[in-house]
């Protein structure tokens, strides 16, 4: 297998609101906040839901992976309700091997608020149910020996039991990658995050204001001399300035495209992700691997969803 996600499983609600809403439900703009069922249930009460699909940062961008034609696999837990079903519906429909069998759970499959103001930004509202609970045995460590890359998704921190199957799925893989995934998951994880990325993790995937926030930073040029000396391959996405990756001494760069129909922002990270993986595993320079994950991002920020 070229790459084998892990990550969170879950189903996306996608939901258009105005920027009243965001205010009026406490919430920090372009983030991801946790909720619980209760809440979860209360904000979905006010809602008109435009579009559900089977999400998840990781499980995202492995489906970029395999519409760009390469053999991948996902490990993600939901439950054997419906939109469990409809999860492993959705990879399977992607071409996406689905290494996790489910059954029935206390806990419900995860899903997320994907809520879209009029500017295209989108603010995610997440109950993770028990895609939060992947532990060590639902690794298949046969699977992590036989795949290229494993690429590891940061949200899966915000619970305590994931934890062991990073440790033991990093144990076993022969390239690590992950995405620090969220502003806001960064700074709940700060500590572990750098110890990772310093003593365990090859290639690191993260947007601007996470690495600086990372490294208590207060510029780009700050995170650049950071991730030179890690002596690891960074690739950074900058919004409109674009993106970079770092490895050693090496800096590439790649401009935004231009003139685009922004519909949404969702999953713009996850494909930028993706289209980089694909140029990695097929032997592409890093200026075509950032130009590879632009492509992606381009085409995914001008349409619903977080999926092509």
């Amino acid at each position: 297998m070229d790459v084998l996600g892990i990550g969170n499983a879950i189903i996306d609600v996608i939901c258009k609101v105005s920027e009243d809403f965001i205010k009026k439900n406490n919430l920090t703009k372009g983030t991801m906040k946790l909720v619980n069922e209760k809440d979860f249930k209360k904000i979905l009460n006010e809602l008109k839901i435009s579009e559900t699909i089977s999400g998840g940062s990781v499980a995202n961008s492995i489906v970029g992976l395999a519409q760009l034609g390469n053999n991948v696999g996902f490990i993600g837990k939901v439950n054997n309700d419906d939109f469990g079903k409809k999860y492993e519906e959705g990879l399977k429909k992607e071409k996406v091997a689905y290494h996790y069998k489910k059954k029935i759970e206390t806990f419900p499959t995860g899903a997320c608020l994907v809520l879209i103001t009029p500017d295209a930004e989108r603010t995610m509202c997440t109950f993770l149910g028990i895609a939060g609970k992947i532990d060590e045995n639902d690794i298949n460590v046969n699977i992590i020996r036989e795949s290229k890359i494993t690429f590891l998704e940061g949200y899966l921190w915000d619970e305590g039991k994931a934890k062991s199957a990073f440790n033991k799925a990093i144990k076993y893989s022969n390239i690590t990658a992950m995405t620090l995934s969220d502003l806001f998951c960064v700074e709940r994880h700060k500590q572990s995050f750098l110890d990772l990325i310093k003593n365990k993790l090859d290639i690191i995937f993260a947007n601007e204001q996470e690495m600086i926030s990372l490294i208590d930073a207060k510029s780009i040029e700050e995170v650049v001399s950071f991730c030179k000396e890690q002596k690891k391959l960074f690739v950074i996405t900058r919004g409109s300035d674009g993106a970079l990756s770092i490895e050693n001494n090496n800096i590439f760069e790649c401009p935004i495209q231009q003139n685009l129909k922004i519909l949404d922002l969702t999953g713009a990270g996850d494909l930028f992700a993706a289209g980089f993986l694909h140029g990695y595993i097929n032997n592409k320079s890093e200026n075509d691997c950032l130009e590879l994950g632009t492509e992606m991002s381009s085409k995914v920020i001008q349409i619903l969803g977080a999926r092509l």
